[in-house]
């Protein structure tokens, strides 16, 4: 086996390949003739790096029936994608942040799980945005565009009621700079019923009638186009 980072975007990364050589229980050690180096795909390959993923599915079969809620409790709509924020003491006086619904991440003073369990206050608030609080083209907004990365004082949650069912469509955009991400959920087990490189919206979503016709996969970490 033999594997090599992806990165379509203008970032440098460390572009080394790595390879290994998986052995069968009751295989003699000795190999013959010598394994060959496969031919990788670029490092900026993005059509051959979706094309891998979309072969990625569920065994969705009698014995292990991808069971998809057909009642959705919550529907959540995220964009996510880069912005510029001041900073004083960086070079042009501001820094990259990365956002969803325009909003970053900021560091906890308290674990969050320590605050709710023991109800204490001013740790963080429960009104992160189901949806963007700025809608725009999110596939054709220019790469320069910014829309003042919102950066508060407490971590901003979205609260979600126990054993619910929710819908999230995340949509990346091309604000700065373009980027292929890993998307993680830790905590839920999720089904990925469809992506793409298009832009999304919560009304052109036909899943529910597509059930019948793709091939679910349930994973734990997703890569956004």
């Amino acid at each position: 086996m033999a594997v090599r980072p992806f990165m379509d975007s203008p970032i440098s990364v460390d572009n080394k390949i790595a390879t290994a050589i998986l052995q069968y229980t009751g295989i003699p050690n000795t190999i013959i003739p010598p394994p060959t180096l496969p031919q990788l795909p670029a490092l900026n390959n993005t059509y051959f790096a979706l094309n891998y993923n979309a072969k990625l599915r569920s065994l969705n079969s009698p014995k292990f029936q991808a069971n998809v809620p057909l009642k959705v409790d919550r529907h959540l709509f995220y964009t996510i994608g880069l912005g510029l924020h001041p900073c004083p003491t960086c070079l042009n006086g501001t820094r990259l942040v990365a956002s969803l619904n325009n909003i970053t991440f900021v560091m906890p003073q308290v674990g969050l799980l320590q605050a709710h369990y023991y109800n204490l206050k001013r740790v963080f608030t429960t009104d992160f945005p189901d949806r963007p609080p700025t809608p725009f083209n999110y596939t054709g907004a220019p790469l320069t565009a910014n829309l003042q990365t919102t950066l508060g004082q407490q971590p901003r949650l979205s609260k979600i009621a126990f054993n619910s069912t929710v819908e999230l469509v995340i949509q990346d955009t091309n604000l700065l700079s373009v980027e292929s991400h890993p998307f993680h959920l830790h905590g839920y087990n999720f089904f990925v019923v469809g992506s793409g490189i298009r832009k999304w919206t919560l009304q052109s979503l036909t899943w529910l009638i597509l059930l019948k016709e793709i091939q679910l996969v349930s994973q734990l970490v997703v890569g956004l186009p």
